[in-house]
């Protein structure tokens, strides 16, 4: 009897052992490789920061929202910034690099986005140093240092400003500002983007802790046009710790219209109010952000998992700004920041979830771009407005020529309707309805009834279009295109009833002879002329969920379970396996949606941070497309939760075998709380 007692026991401490072998909050790198490392972004919808496995650098500085014409395609591109905090540090006049330093290690705080480093330097010194995008300021970051001594050492720490290779004209100042109470040493260079359209600006400072005029002297250097510094020397003594920051603020011409006096108000600003405050109201930004989480109790790799895809969403994305994130959000220059299908159909739903004025700036970006939609339309002979499949800061279309998808993947016009009306049926907000989600709804019901070709009742066919599955290019009555269009005028026609308006009757009209085919063995078909070839992503799949034009569970499973076998292991997207796993929760198959749900993210992870590549063996993180799709999987999926004219309601699901429950904290405008166990 003692001894199954005792067994039990073990077992049981195994199971809370195996419970904590991930915090759900922090991702550790203890063992880095710089040859095989994809850096963990440190962003707040604003300026993305990312990690370099080389102590006191950063890989690069991403700002939303600042585009030029160079590189790739002939179209705008991202832009990065200066790089605001490389640094340096010499230990007794030599300066560490990675080959100089021992126990280098990293960790992302995901709960108040920190990223810090430790290295020891011999038995000189150990160094830790932890960096922010501050959270409540956009266009702010901010590193904290401590170095302890082993003995006694000197210490001589730079700011450096670099301006990366696309940009010209650089001009670099250097100011002291001087206050009975303080004086302020700001480092500042200026720059023209590639074709002069947009001038970018960064500025600097150190932050001491020692009272005023006990600080370390600051020293400028100017090494060329290109990059300068400011310095300052400190002796420690043996087991002494010695502290100190930098400040920086980074903004463009597209975000201000002085943005070079602003750069260095803001960093002026962020000094002044010192490094606590400075990390006190950034961390409680952060906690009111996590009010809207997703707990799992019995995965704990699930859960830290799925924290790290929720916290790059809120990362890339902001409220207030009108900007909407790219499919690699500010993790770098992937797709040139541009926008697509990625944020209205994958990443959004499950931000107006979790933080609907957040994924309000998302249909707002859509919004001032209307007009842009309204003209592309014109060029194609069609009436209302036509959104392009790849939208920068115009809404003109910056898809490269040789990608067929510009002209032909028109699904995106009713991916941006049916985001609009998502946003309505959430926050029933009908003073937003009338004045931005019917012009975009209106206007876009008006493309496709001007899109179909009228060949007779039940033959409003919507030919010579790139699919959902983007392998299948200018082919007619694409399954997703068709249902796409169809909710489009649905609810189009639901928008008018509810303010009041007369809808046009052609709306219903077309809507209602739109075909959606199949194939003889009962299975949808994606397209006019398909058979059963291989698929990049979802497509018909999409038509289950979230468009719900096929609502049958049994012709749900049937399409399920022949669309899963069409997609190769190699070279397609994440968020399609997401698809595949919401579906199977919501008709009931638990353990089938753990298998996609896992098989959705964990062959694309890179090392040292779990980032996700758009596809598996990829290497191009941080995928936050796949990310949206995954959490709507939990969201929609095992969560049960499902957007409906009259707001946010929970259906039945079912979780996989080895979860206990799942909860949904904060969801919705009234923050409630769901829980399936």
């Amino acid at each position: 009897m003692r001894r199954i007692k005792l067994f039990c026991l073990l077992m049981g401490l195994s199971a809370s052992v195996n419970l904590m072998a991930q915090n759900p909050w922090v991702i550790k790198a203890d063992k880095i490789d710089p040859a095989n490392y994809y850096g963990i972004t440190v962003a707040n919808g604003m300026i993305g920061i990312v990690s370099s496995p080389e102590p006191f650098k950063v890989k690069n500085v991403v700002l939303a929202g600042a585009y030029d014409l160079y590189g790739r395609g002939r179209v705008s591109n991202f832009l990065n910034s200066f790089n605001l905090l490389n640094m340096y540090l010499e230990v007794d006049g030599r300066r560490l690099d990675a080959k100089m330093v021992s126990n280098f290690k990293q960790e992302l705080d995901m709960q108040h986005a920190a990223m810090t480093t430790t290295f020891d330097y011999g038995d000189n010194a150990s160094i830790k140093y932890t960096y922010y995008s501050l959270r409540q300021l956009p266009y702010t970051v901010l590193m904290d240092v401590s170095v302890t001594a082993k003995k006694a050492i000197s210490i001589t720490a730079a700011s450096v400003m670099e301006a990366p290779d696309a940009l010209k004209q650089v001009e670099n100042y250097y100011n002291e500002i001087d206050r009975p109470h303080v004086t302020i040493s700001l480092l500042t260079s200026t720059a023209k983007s590639p074709t002069g359209k947009l001038q970018l600006c960064a500025s600097t400072s150190f932050l001491f802790n020692e009272p005023h005029g006990q600080e370390p002297r600051v020293i400028h250097e100017m090494w060329d046009n290109n990059m300068h510094l400011m310095k300052f020397s400190h002796q420690l003594t043996a087991g002494q710790t010695y502290s100190y920051g930098v400040t920086g603020s980074s903004i463009t011409s597209a975000h201000h219209p002085d943005p070079l006096n602003e750069a260095e108000r803001l960093t002026i600003f962020a000094l002044l109010e010192g490094k606590d405050r400075l990390i006190k109201f950034h961390n409680q930004a952060w906690d009111k952000i996590w009010e809207s989480d997703i707990q799992i109790e019995g995965d704990a790799q699930a859960q830290q998992d799925v924290h790290s895809m929720l916290y790059h969403l809120y990362s890339f994305s902001r409220e207030g700004t009108a900007l909407s994130p790219s499919p690699m959000g500010l993790s770098g220059l992937g797709y040139n920041g541009h926008v697509f299908w990625d944020t209205d159909l994958w990443m959004y739903p499950a931000m107006l979830v979790l933080h609907p004025e957040i994924a309000k700036s998302m249909v707002e970006y859509r919004f001032e771009r209307l007009e842009a939609a309204r003209k592309n339309a014109f060029s194609h002979g069609y009436k209302g407005a036509m959104f392009p499949w790849e939208s920068a800061d115009s809404g003109v279309e910056e898809t490269p020529v040789w990608a067929l998808s510009g002209p032909f993947e028109h699904h995106i016009t009713a991916d941006v309707a049916n985001a609009a009306w998502n946003y309505y049926c959430v926050t029933q907000d009908k003073e937003w309805l009338r004045e931005k989600g019917w012009p975009i709804l209106s206007a876009t019901a008006d493309f496709w009834a001007s899109r179909v070709e009228r060949n007779g009742p039940g033959h409003y066919d919507i030919k010579n279009v790139v699919a959902a599955d983007e392998w299948a290019e200018n082919i007619d009555n694409n399954a997703f295109t068709n249902a796409a269009a169809q909710v489009n005028l649905k609810n189009a026609t639901a928008a008018a009833k509810i303010l009041g308006l007369t809808a046009n009757p052609d709306w219903m009209n077309v809507a209602n002879n739109i075909p959606i085919l199949k194939m003889d063995n009962g299975v949808t078909a994606e397209f006019a002329t398909y058979k059963g070839e291989g698929i990049k992503q979802a497509d018909v799949n999409l038509l289950a969920y979230p468009l719900k034009t096929i609502t049958d569970p049994a012709q749900i499973k049937r399409d399920l379970e022949y669309y899963e076998t069409r997609v190769p292991n190699e070279g397609t997207p994440a968020m399609t396996q997401g698809v595949f796993a919401l579906l199977y929760a919501r008709i009931g198959n638990g353990d089938k949606a753990y298998h996609w749900f896992k098989e959705a993210y964990e062959p694309n992870l890179n090392p040292p941070f779990r980032v996700i590549a758009e596809t598996k063996g990829g290497t191009n993180p941080y995928f936050a497309t796949g990310a949206g799709g995954i959490i709507q999987a939990m969201l929609m999926g095992f969560g049960g939760l499902d957007i409906t004219p009259t707001g946010i309601v929970q259906i039945k699901s079912k979780l996989p075998a080895n979860w206990k429950s799942l909860k949904i904290t904060g969801a919705g405008v009234n923050k409630v709380t769901y829980t399936v166990k």
